[in-house]
């Protein structure tokens, strides 16, 4: 492999076939944590120390708006803890210039929640080319049901979006799908609403926000079938907290696919977060036959966390779809690099979320996956991807997607002859270090 340390700055990186993957590795702090961490800490009355903080891209995006809003943030550096002076629930100000968020969903859904009900402050949110192509609505919608004026391009689906600061009224709100991002921007919009706000998922998605809203003070309840019913009650005081982000499941789910589908492979993911609501990629792998145990199983400041040892071995094919989907869709381009590997033929139902992400990930997986040689069909909300299919080299495309860019990183370990990856700096959204940590761990 070539010029790992520079690959991010790098037009293409060559990636060799062949040898195996041994030793440790500590993937950075979960992303989804890391923007809540921030994000309560700025709104929560004194000072929040994170230690852990993921120093990606995303994170960065959401600690700029809030240094914006006048929220005093640390400079973010791996290994060093973040301090966040917060300014509490209504003390965010009204920024001089549009609020950036770079590529990231994460910060422009949570902060139209949490700036829909600072009433009489204007603010507009924008980011890249990317992130002005993803939709919006999905959020827009239920905060408009509490009584938020937001405007924006195609019937306000679009960003850049103007959000006029209201008095959010009580709300009950159904959401089609299960999504973290619209149900943690409704929780936040609910803190100042006049009343309690309910929502309530079809499946249980990622529940990062309710664990952490309750940590930092928030009147928080859970309930309904297997805690899809959350609801906040306002006037609550949030208080600044001490809070350690556990390693990102979504970044160990490349070594775990990695080792589990490279000959020779034995690897050890350390200190990776263990929500159950972040698991099914743990539960899909064992349902394959995959040689993973999980060790050293403990709590860090109220998350799972334990360190996760994989080997490789036979695989066999999956299917999924329905409620699980959830709890793993960020994991399903690298599912289907091992879905190649497995004997038998993998289907995945359910995941059209996945077109609306960074990319159209099911149309971007498919169409660099069959560059390789692999056997797939894709569907309207999923792929059909028949193992085992030798792949070979090619020369692939990121497509600026970050989870695409790794999960071909790891196809290309597996492939009969080298290949080309286009765009790797990619993968620094959410994993600044993944080309080091790949070139240190091949062997």
């Amino acid at each position: 492999m070539s010029s790992p340390l520079s690959a991010a700055d790098l037009p293409s990186l060559s990636l060799a076939a062949g040898g195996s993957l041994r030793g440790q590795v500590r993937v950075p702090g979960d992303k989804s944590i890391s923007h809540r961490a921030l994000l309560f800490g700025a709104i929560a009355e004194g000072r929040t120390r994170i230690e852990g903080l993921l120093p990606a891209e995303d994170p960065l995006s959401t600690a700029a708006c809030l240094r914006a809003m006048g929220v005093g943030v640390s400079p973010i550096q791996a290994g060093e803890p973040v301090l966040v002076d917060g300014v509490g629930l209504d003390g965010l100000a009204e920024p001089e210039d549009v609020l950036d968020c770079g590529n990231s969903g994460t910060t422009m859904r949570l902060m139209m929640g949490l700036l829909a009900g600072r009433h009489g402050r204007h603010f507009v949110l924008s980011g890249d080319a990317s992130l002005r192509r993803r939709p919006m609505r999905r959020v827009v919608g239920p905060l408009a049901e509490m009584g938020a004026t937001i405007a924006g391009r195609a019937g306000a689906n679009l960003a850049p979006l103007a959000i006029q600061g209201q008095r959010l009224h009580r709300a009950t709100i159904r959401t089609p799908v299960a999504s973290a991002q619209v149900k943690s921007a409704i929780l936040l919009a609910g803190l100042s609403a006049q009343g309690p706000t309910t929502v309530i998922e079809p499946a249980l998605s990622r529940d990062h926000s309710e664990r952490m809203l309750q940590a930092f003070g928030a009147d928080l309840r859970v309930g309904g079938r297997a805690g899809t019913e959350v609801t906040v009650l306002p006037g609550a005081v949030l208080r600044g907290q001490e809070v350690v982000v556990p390693g990102d499941i979504s970044s160990a789910a490349f070594w775990l696919v990695a080792g589990a589908i490279t000959p020779g492979a034995e690897l050890t993911v350390e200190n990776v977060g263990l929500n159950p609501s972040r698991t099914g990629i743990l539960e899909v792998l064992e349902a394959m036959g995959a040689r993973l145990e999980v060790r050293n199983r403990r709590v860090v400041a109220g998350e799972p966390v334990g360190d996760l040892h994989i080997s490789h071995g036979p695989l066999r094919a999956f299917a999924i779809g329905g409620d699980l989907i959830p709890r793993l869709v960020d994991e399903i381009p690298v599912l289907a690099v091992a879905a190649c590997c497995a004997e038998g033929v993998s289907r995945i139902s359910g995941a059209e979320e996945l077109r609306v992400k960074e990319t159209d990930r099911l149309a971007v997986m498919a169409r660099q996956l069959g560059a390789m040689g692999a056997q797939l069909e894709e569907l309207p909300d999923g792929l059909t991807i028949e193992g085992i299919t030798p792949l070979h080299g090619a020369v692939l495309d990121s497509e600026t997607d970050h989870r695409v860019a790794m999960s071909l990183a790891v196809a290309t370990l597996v492939a009969r002859c080298d290949s080309q990856l286009l765009d790797p700096g990619a993968a620094a959204v959410s994993y600044p270090g993944f080309w080091d940590d790949l070139a240190r761990l091949r062997c």
